[in-house]
């Protein structure tokens, strides 16, 4: 089956929310598990408008807590499919933090999420095809395999010797 092609800016999803009392930590610092609900949020979004259909949660990569957010910034999270598998895609998710009184803004977290669409029974189904057209869009569509693959062997559903983009990582071939 020959698979429909979109590109990244149809699936950009850009969310805004202001960092409430509600929202921190003891240090009036966001809390870590309120801003990944915001960022799955905003990419199940993303996935959503790619694929035309339900998404669910697959994985999620590494998140790092580069800088802190604080109470009263308002926070701008952006989502777009970076590459789309058979039944999967991977969403890139920026995140910066605005403290709009001082006039600051900080790049504060990036991560990778998977998601899988499926059907109305929860069935995977297939997703469209994503054709990258930046050259930042077509970096990050290369890496998207060794990050998936990397993925697999970590989740211990791909067996090393089979990751055929992770092989300079694995020195598990002879030439």
């Amino acid at each position: 089956m020959n698979r429909k092609k979109k590109t990244p800016k149809e699936s950009l999803v850009s969310m805004t929310e202001l960092v409430l009392p509600n929202d921190t930590n003891t240090l009036n610092n966001l809390m870590g598990g309120r801003l990944m609900h915001w960022m799955d949020i905003v990419s199940a979004i993303a996935g959503q408008k790619h694929c035309n259909s339900i998404v669910v949660t697959a994985s999620v990569d590494n998140i790092s807590f580069r800088n802190p957010i604080q109470l009263g910034n308002v926070v701008t999270l952006k989502a777009r499919i970076t590459r789309a598998f058979n039944s999967s895609v991977e969403i890139r998710i920026d995140v910066e933090a605005e403290d709009i009184p001082a006039g600051k803004k900080v790049a504060s977290h990036s991560a990778y999420f998977t998601f899988v669409a499926v059907d109305k029974e929860g069935n995977p189904i297939e997703v469209p095809e994503i054709e990258p057209e930046t050259e930042e869009e077509k970096a990050m569509y290369e890496g998207a395999l060794r990050r998936r693959q990397l993925r697999l062997i970590l989740s211990g559903r791909m067996n090393p010797t089979e990751a055929h983009e992770l092989k300079s990582i694995f020195n598990i071939y002879q030439d």
